[in-house]
């Protein structure tokens, strides 16, 4: 009987690990930060008596994120797996069937919701509108991952109300709160619009009419160049009319350095090396905004 229940929880651990390899982990841990500044930003100054709900919001923005990714690649695997750069890193070539990471991104989905059900019902409400905008982007009825403009919009959308999960776990949606959300939206949407045209190529040959290919490489990443200016100037707006903290002018700062490595990537013809070093470069520079706004508003 030893030998049995020993080797069922073998198989068990072994079924756990296959299916918790569905998931990004860095791009999970790249996106607790949203909701996690609305939440600073929300609260103003901590207290043990934030400490239940915060776990709450993390535990459920992880789940969250997660099965936006999973559910992401569960509706593209056939393309992943016709990119020699993805197919290594998909489900299915760590032995997870279709069937198997639709019923992780499901579990991921029920989870989340339930975290954000002990939050509030707006918080719960919040997260149900981010896994429709999820379905309406990568889901195989709508599929607006391949209609231009409309899935920028989504992204818009989306990171508004990332942030509002947050902000909204702690006190009511106010104006404050939306107008800096809509700095976290510029942000998702300009990163969209570049990683449309780093993806450019691979989209084109599945078919996926992203805006890189409705437009061009260069016009898409155009497009995100100008939203990430216009997202720099616009932080540093909310922060002279004293809706963020004001050391958060000097967010202004970024768009020289951000204006020559984007240079730089066109120079190399926009290669999709050259748009990942430029990614890696511009999401340092919004951590430590965020960095900075977190330090302001919970410190000083």
């Amino acid at each position: 009987m030893m030998l049995i229940a020993g080797e069922m929880r073998r198989r068990a651990t072994k079924t756990l690990s296959r299916w918790l390899s569905c998931i990004r982990f860095d791009e999970v841990a790249a996106l607790q930060a949203t909701p996690f500044i609305g939440a600073v930003l929300a609260i103003g100054a901590f207290s043990a008596s934030h400490v239940f709900a915060l776990a709450l919001l993390i535990a459920g923005n992880v789940c969250l994120v997660a099965h936006v990714f999973v559910l992401n690649d569960w509706a593209g695997t056939d393309g992943d797996l016709m990119d020699p750069d993805r197919a290594g890193r998909t489900f299915a070539s760590r032995g997870v069937t279709t069937a198997e990471a639709g019923y992780v991104a499901a579990a991921l989905l029920a989870a989340s919701l339930v975290f954000f059900a002990l939050i509030s019902a707006t918080a719960l409400g919040l997260a149900i509108a981010i896994a429709g905008l999820s379905v309406a982007y990568s889901g195989p009825i709508l599929g607006l991952k391949g209609v231009p403009l409309f899935n920028s919009g989504l992204h818009l959308l989306g990171g508004l109300t990332h942030f509002l999960l947050g902000y909204a776990a702690f006190g009511p949606i106010d104006a404050r709160g939306v107008l800096v959300g809509c700095f976290f939206g510029l942000v998702f949407t300009a990163g969209h619009f570049t990683h449309e045209a780093r993806d450019h190529d691979v989209d084109l040959v599945n078919g996926i009419r992203t805006n890189a290919v409705a437009f061009g490489k260069t016009r898409s990443f155009m497009a995100g160049l100008v939203l990430f200016i216009a997202s720099y100037c616009f932080i540093a707006a909310l922060a002279a009319l004293g809706y963020v903290p004001l050391p958060l002018v000097l967010a202004a700062a970024f768009i020289p350095p951000h204006l020559w490595a984007s240079r730089r990537a066109v120079r190399t013809g926009l290669t999709p090396d050259s748009l990942r070093r430029l990614q890696r470069l511009y999401r340092a520079f919004f951590a430590i905004i965020g960095i900075d706004m977190i330090v302001t508003v919970a410190f000083f």
